[in-house]
């Protein structure tokens, strides 16, 4: 089996348009969570979320291609075209050895609503209205700008859409199907349709306060904050990284996929399906026990996900559990759905790189079911050697990366 390395990274964020931008931002603990602008939410009872800001598609795509892109696919583009520029891997990968696995847990819902609202309301709908809106454009968008041959596989799992796309590609990779693969996810779902969906399942926080809002094993905690973005990694065969003089950020060494097999939103709360998924993860990297390990966690703000999540670590690691180091960077970038695997992959690889541990921010009120180190406040200096990066979706479904140094 080959060795899987990351060798390039973008990403466009509710804490920053390009990766030291949003790695900076993390490190400091700024919170990317306002008032929504993309509406007005005078009527909807969600009045936060974590919106990409001062975005400008036209940096990365020709402004008459734009028209033809949901937000969700710029996103990705732009990401894309950021990670691949950091790899340097065009030039250098044949094309029928260059994949794409980059997916979306909701797809062009921007397109959906606004072709919906021109149908009933007796305008035309746009030529392009299916290929902006299906949730594999992406995918497909990425490979035809970048000549990318290989395997691709636009992943849907919900919000575990991007670290199963980045789990996916590590093993196609490991099993000698690409040399390189793009990887990861994007989303635009910040629309009154999809606010009001997500706030009908009682999902969303309906704090008015951003700094109160994601605070993800506060004993207050109340629902998630919608985010949006993309998150986009390179990953390559290490034998042909080295070759070719490749920066190596980190080198992905496990993967779990499980489900829950529980509920169609709600996960199970003794957090069983997901600790499967974390031990599959951990056992497949070789994961000794002393480690210095840093955990990304899903840590999405809900009562259910936090508390399972932190049964789920203890079941796993035991005691070690309580010598990890936890955070969750979505106090800072609210949920961002399919994108928020491959922007906590990012994250985690840059802390390893760093030895740095971004910080849970605006935690205040500790809850005896979450009783573990989530680095309050402030980014912790730390000598990582592995980081574990958690995601789980509607339906189900459980999705682990682990990466070391």
């Amino acid at each position: 089996m080959k060795r899987v390395v990351i060798t390039g990274l973008g990403a466009i964020t509710p804490v920053g348009n390009d990766v030291t931008t949003m790695w900076n931002n993390m490190k400091n603990g700024v919170c990317g969570i306002d008032t929504i602008t993309k509406f007005d939410p005078a009527t909807s009872k969600a009045k936060v979320a974590a919106e990409v800001k001062d975005f400008d598609p036209t940096q990365y795509i020709d402004k008459r291609e734009c028209r033809k892109l949901d937000l969700f696919c710029q996103y990705a583009l732009s990401a894309a075209a950021q990670a691949v520029e950091d790899s340097g891997i065009l030039g250098n990968v044949e094309s029928e050895r260059l994949g794409v696995y980059v997916g979306s847990g909701v797809g062009g819902i921007n397109t959906f609503y606004e072709q919906s609202v021109n149908l009933y309301t007796g305008k035309n709908v746009s030529p392009f209205f299916i290929p902006m809106m299906i949730g594999n454009i992406a995918a497909g968008n990425i490979a035809i700008r970048f000549k990318a041959k290989g395997p691709c596989l636009p992943v849907v799992t919900a919000c575990s859409t991007s670290t199963h796309a980045l789990g996916e590609a590590f093993h196609a990779i490991r099993y000698g199907m690409a040399d390189a693969i793009i990887a990861g996810g994007a989303e635009a779902t910040i629309t009154p349709l999809a606010v009001k969906g997500f706030t009908s399942c009682k999902a969303l926080t309906l704090s008015e306060d951003p700094n109160r809002a994601s605070i993800p094993f506060d004993k207050e905690r109340s629902g998630f904050v919608m985010g949006e973005g993309a998150g986009i990694l390179i990953l390559e065969e290490y034998e042909h990284a080295v070759s070719r003089g490749a920066k190596i950020y980190g080198e992905i060494c496990g993967y779990g996929n499980t489900c829950d097999a529980h509920h169609i939103t709600a996960p199970d709360p003794e957090g069983k399906g997901a600790a499967n998924c974390v031990r599959v993860a951990l056992e497949e990297a070789g994961y000794q026990g002393t480690e210095e390990l840093y955990i990304n966690a899903h840590g999405t703000s809900t009562k259910l996900n936090d508390a399972g999540e932190t049964k789920a670590f203890k079941e796993v690691l035991g005691e070690r559990a309580y010598k990890a180091h936890i955070s969750s960077t979505k106090s800072m970038t609210g949920h961002m759905l399919g994108a928020t695997g491959a922007v906590e992959a990012i994250a985690s690889v840059l802390a390893l790189r760093d030895g740095v541990v971004p910080p849970t921010i605006n935690y205040r009120e500790a809850d005896p079911e979450c009783d573990l180190d989530y680095t309050p406040n402030k980014a912790v200096q730390a000598e990582l050697d592995m980081a574990l990066s958690t995601t789980f979706g509607f339906g189900g479904h459980n999705a682990c990366i682990v990466i070391k140094k």
